[in-house]
């Protein structure tokens, strides 16, 4: 009988397997880092073969250290860098041109046209999403434009597109399928999000052939199975998930407004909706949480783009902390801000604020301030912003929100945990198990390899570490905020002058 699921991480800056046993516990861990390409300004690229090369290596290596062979593996689960785009040649299987990473901004110009163009509208109501270059379908226009042969390739049905998770099955299964599922789509801007399916009209207005395009399927059910020679026996691949949608399984919010936050570099903010879809009036947007059998659940996602990013800040550029885990130390020499407060839009403003010309500033200063302060003000800043998020959300879906999962590195910091639960006024959960994008991945596989039998049994195994209630007084919690939208309106627009 298998033992385990493998889960495949695939991230933006390493390529990550964990094999998870039944109980929902890690047996083991292998990861490796890969090259970052910025071969101009807002320019970022992978390459994909050597994303497959460190995927397929860890895979191997996890199995390894789990001591557990291929016919032990009752499935593989997927979840990856969402956006990033790559185009292959389906006759020989190499890629055309390094993959074009989600950062990357060099179509923004082909989306200020967008905007003007007479399916601006199309694209918010018919995928969810703004135009935006973060999205793969302008990434896929491009190179059908600028790589020499791309549009030829495409118009003789040897072109194929897919996100990161269709690569990986591609290789995974020798070259015989190509699929993607509903999450990864729902983040292309040619995915029609209401039906699920590729949007003719949009396709048309990217001058994208449909002959591209993989196979859209649901993010629970077996796509194929890897080839013998990788493993020593075929695999089942089983479930494929966007990381943040991934994550979202993995948290267990499978009930219309339960909400989670990963807090990395920066955060990331969904909410189940359930089955029904509901566009956002305050900026966030709207994508697929996952489909399992014929059942779509949706999501509202906000992105904060600095939150432990300003710690790193204060590490590397104003070296007032040696390692990031000495910011709660610092915060907690001080009894509160001091009337300090950081705006850390050193990339402009994200979710709900979208404002690219925004900047970071301080603002409060007195004599008395201190490193404590400045500390205090930066982690401060991040409970800040994830509050602003939620609020929109709120208002967006009109359900009730009852607390916040978290996950990412800075959920660690016991200091920030309390302040934001104080902010949001909801408890603030934090799992024991903080790999919840992979964990997701394993629960998506093995639902559809029947390994678990429905989200109940896995519900029960997700476990709490330690719940922060709210505790701060109304009134302080509104001051403090209202300190907040003085210094958020003074760093607005910074660099238009």
């Amino acid at each position: 009988m298998p033992s385990c699921i493998l889960a495949l991480d695939q991230g933006t800056t390493s390529s990550r397997a964990i094999v998870f046993a039944h109980d929902g516990s890690i047996l083991a861990v292998a990861q490796k880092e890969f090259t970052q390409f910025f071969p101009q300004s807002g320019w970022v690229e992978h390459d994909p073969e050597e994303i497959w090369t460190t995927q397929l290596a860890v895979a191997k290596a996890a199995l390894r250290k789990a001591k557990v062979s291929a016919a032990d593996v009752a499935g593989i689960g997927i979840t990856n860098q969402r956006e990033t785009t790559v185009l292959w040649n389906r006759r020989t299987g190499q890629p055309i041109h390094n993959a074009i990473v989600w950062q990357d901004r060099r179509t923004a110009g082909l989306c200020d046209r967008l905007k003007k163009s007479k399916n601006a509208g199309d694209f918010r109501e018919r995928t969810g999403l703004v135009i935006d270059s973060y999205f793969s379908g302008t990434k896929i226009a491009w190179m059908l434009e600028n790589v020499p042969g791309a549009r030829e390739l495409a118009k003789a049905g040897d072109l194929a597109f897919g996100t990161i998770d269709s690569w990986l099955v591609w290789k995974l299964t020798g070259g015989t399928v190509h699929v993607t599922d509903v999450t990864n789509a729902s983040r292309t801007m040619v995915c029609d999000i209401h039906k699920a399916e590729w949007d003719d009209d949009l396709l048309k207005a990217l001058k994208i052939p449909r002959s591209v395009l993989p196979r859209i399927c649901s993010s629970s059910e077996i796509y194929g199975e890897t080839t013998k020679a990788l493993f020593g026996a075929p695999i089942a691949i089983a479930g494929i998930a966007g990381d943040q949608q991934a994550a979202l399984f993995g948290q267990m919010c499978t009930k219309p407004g339960m909400v989670k936050n990963t807090y990395g570099t920066g955060c990331f903010m969904l909410m189940n909706t359930g089955t029904k879809l509901r566009a956002s009036k305050n900026n966030l947007l709207t994508t697929i949480g996952w489909k399992i059998g014929k059942e779509t659940e949706y999501a509202l996602e906000g992105s904060v783009f600095i939150a432990g990013a300003v710690v790193q800040w204060l590490r590397d550029g104003l070296k007032i902390i040696r390692t990031s885990p000495e910011v709660e130390q610092l915060a907690a020499s001080v009894p509160d801000n001091g009337g300090v407060y950081l705006v850390p839009a050193f990339a402009g403003l994200g979710a709900p604020h979208w404002d690219p010309y925004a900047r970071g500033i301080v603002a409060g200063l007195t004599r008395g301030a201190t490193g404590g302060h400045l500390a205090r003000a930066a982690l401060e800043s991040i409970a800040y912003q994830v509050a602003d998020v939620l609020d929109a959300m709120r208002a967006d879906a009109g359900i009730k929100i009852t607390s916040l999962r978290v996950d990412g590195g800075a959920a660690t910091n016991n200091l920030l945990m309390q302040f934001q639960a104080d902010m949001l006024g909801v408890p603030v959960v934090r799992p024991k198990i903080f790999e919840t994008t992979a964990l997701g991945a394993a629960f998506l596989a093995g639902l559809a390899t029947g390994f678990w039998k429905n989200r109940e049994q896995l519900a029960s195994q997700w476990q709490i570490d330690r719940t922060f209630e709210p505790s701060m007084p109304k009134s302080q919690v509104e001051s403090l905020r209202h300190g907040w939208n003085k210094a958020l309106e003074r760093s607005r627009e910074w660099e238009l002058g």
